[in-house]
């Protein structure tokens, strides 16, 4: 199971917010890249950044430390938050990034997530699919659509997607634990690669997401606030896979 330290970005400082809530805010350090280099240090193999403010506005406005971020490590990096245009995925590419996370332009427009498949390759195209009670949400969480998370990652795998970010935004930031049955059930009805955010907080979720057969999990808060050990909870279910568990 691929793990995915989170770095949550806003004016340029690391932070993390509590479902989504941006008067729920806690500053974690005025440097991310050092964050990032630390992640590294600690034996991650991907790092997963989150343009808070981008997702607001719509588009990316900490370009300079995401540059910073992307010289800081050698690993790959995911970014969401605001990308909703060809121009910003090719923005985000030229500094660094390995793969763009499309959330609210994936369940407003889905065409637009095919063609970007198609003109960058599945590996560089994620689709961010944010629900509350299954219900898909857009623009920075503001605003429930009315399509169910299962039906968007479904259409999403046949435009070509292959990774989503599956967020339950009631979980995220809280320390509940991720809905495991949920991403669960996504995993085995598309046979994506289906990575768990929001809600972790002990290597127990991480257990129950790995026995589950879920390919990924994205770990912010329990990270910062010292819950989960990264180095350990990388030599249990990272390497493991490394070492033969499909």
């Amino acid at each position: 199971m691929q793990l995915y330290p989170a770095i949550d970005l806003k004016n340029g400082q690391c932070v993390r917010l509590k479902q989504g809530e941006f008067k729920e805010i806690t500053v974690y350090s005025d440097a991310p890249e050092e964050v990032a280099a630390f992640w590294q240090s600690q034996g991650a193999t991907f790092l997963h950044l989150v343009d808070l403010d981008g997702a607001l506005a719509g588009r990316s406005v900490n370009e300079d430390v995401i540059k910073k971020i992307a010289a800081a490590v050698s690993i790959p990096i995911e970014i969401g938050g605001g990308i909703r245009s060809e121009a910003a995925i090719e923005s985000m590419l030229s500094l660094g990034i390995s793969r763009v996370i499309i959330g609210t332009k994936a369940a407003e427009n889905p065409e637009f997530i095919r063609d970007m498949v198609k003109k960058f390759g599945q590996e560089r195209i994620v689709a961010g699919v944010d629900a509350k009670d299954g219900m898909v949400a857009v623009e920075g969480w503001e605003k429930i659509s009315g399509i169910t998370a299962s039906e968007l990652c479904s259409r999403m795998k046949a435009y070509g997607i292959r990774h989503i970010v599956y967020t339950d935004i009631s979980r995220d930031g809280m320390l509940t634990g991720p809905n495991v049955a949920y991403t669960k059930k996504l995993t085995e009805d598309t046979g994506m690669d289906i990575i768990a955010s929001g809600g972790m907080s002990s290597m127990e979720d991480l257990r129950q997401l790995y026995e589950s057969g879920v390919h990924g999990a994205i770990i912010g808060k329990a990270l910062y606030e010292k819950r989960i050990d990264l180095k350990e909870a990388i030599d249990a279910f990272e390497k493991q896979d490394h070492q033969g568990r499909k």
